[in-house]
């Protein structure tokens, strides 16, 4: 009757194949010349599109490769190197740059279209451990990603060949990246729906209140005006504004709790007598993450968005900025 493994001895596996992946990134890394240089310059100055290709795994490296490139700034598509030899091939033009990717750089079908783009006349740059190979002969600039052995008993399943182009990948699409300069605002703008690109993108123009949404009163209404006016907006807040509609304070039901405790007159009082003046605002424009930081700085729920004459257009309020899981 077979035994299964003890638990250490199968760690022990773990830990020894994740060690040679390792070390087949660093041995790459080692070997790293200025082959890595001219391809990031080609990528850099490449006026069409990045098209990356490869077969089976080294296909599948290929279309993770051309998602790392799109979302850092660069426009990049996976080609499958079978549909390319039935009419796919037509995606490329003369100003594209063809990345090959190719263990052993022998892979038919993906040397089967290297003619053809030759005669197209886009630049290729290949990714495999053979520069001898027809694909590593017949790209402009080879990229040795060579291993050693696969992290595969038998040598046969592409394990750490995989991973060695995967870091190669890696390394060129952020080295390309910072070549072009692309910054976390750019990174947003092509993530839209992730909390970075929430953060980096939404305005507080996109999610205020506006319009006759916002409580607004006069600094001579009475008190019981301005009661009306912040319940019925229900924000428990409204600005006071001064005869030319700038902003003179706000007065919240915090504020209104304190004046009943208190338990002294004041309903005779105007709504500038009992505003808190000095409050804190912000501009249509400001980011809505740093609208958040204002908010978590001073412990307060909302805040008046003022224009630049500092008249109120806008409200917002904590709980908007918290829907949007900043």
């Amino acid at each position: 009757m077979n035994r299964a493994a003890a638990p250490d001895t199968i760690t022990e596996k773990g830990r020894r194949i994740l060690l040679q992946e390792a070390g087949a990134i660093s041995r790459m890394a080692e070997r790293l010349d200025d082959s890595f240089s001219s391809a990031v310059s080609l990528l850099a100055g490449c006026k069409g599109k990045i098209i990356i290709s490869g077969m089976g795994k080294s296909g599948i490296i290929g279309q993770k490769m051309a998602a790392t490139m799109s979302s850092t700034g660069s426009t990049a598509v996976f080609l499958h190197p079978a549909e390319a030899a039935h009419g796919d091939l037509g995606i490329v033009q003369k100003e594209d740059v063809v990345i090959g990717l190719s263990k052993s750089g022998t892979t038919e079908e993906l040397n089967f279209i290297i003619p053809p783009l030759r005669q197209i006349g886009v630049k290729i740059i290949a990714l495999t451990g053979s520069r001898r190979s027809f694909l590593g002969e017949n790209a402009d600039i080879t990229l040795d990603t060579g291993i050693d052995t696969e992290a595969c008993p038998y040598d046969l399943a592409p394990t750490t060949s995989t991973t060695a182009m995967l870091a190669m990948g890696d390394a060129l699409a952020i080295a390309l990246m910072e070549e072009k300069q692309f910054t976390q605002r750019d990174f947003a703008l092509s993530h839209p729906k992730g909390a970075l690109g929430r953060r980096l993108t939404v305005r507080v123009s996109d999610i205020m209140a506006k319009g006759d949404a916002v409580p607004v009163v006069h600094e001579s209404a009475s008190i019981a005006e301005l009661i009306l006016e912040m319940t019925s907006k229900r924000y428990g807040v409204s600005a006071v504004v001064d005869s030319d509609g700038r902003l003179k304070g706000i007065f919240t039901d915090g504020d209104l709790r304190r004046l009943v405790q208190k338990g002294e007159e004041f309903l005779s009082h105007s709504a500038g007598e009992v505003m808190t003046a000095g409050a804190k605002t912000a501009g249509a424009d400001m980011l809505a993450k740093e609208c958040l930081d204002i908010l978590e700085t001073w412990r307060i729920t909302q805040l008046m968005v003022c224009d630049a004459m500092n008249r109120p257009i806008g409200l917002i309020h904590l709980h908007d900025l918290l829907t949007l899981g900043l």
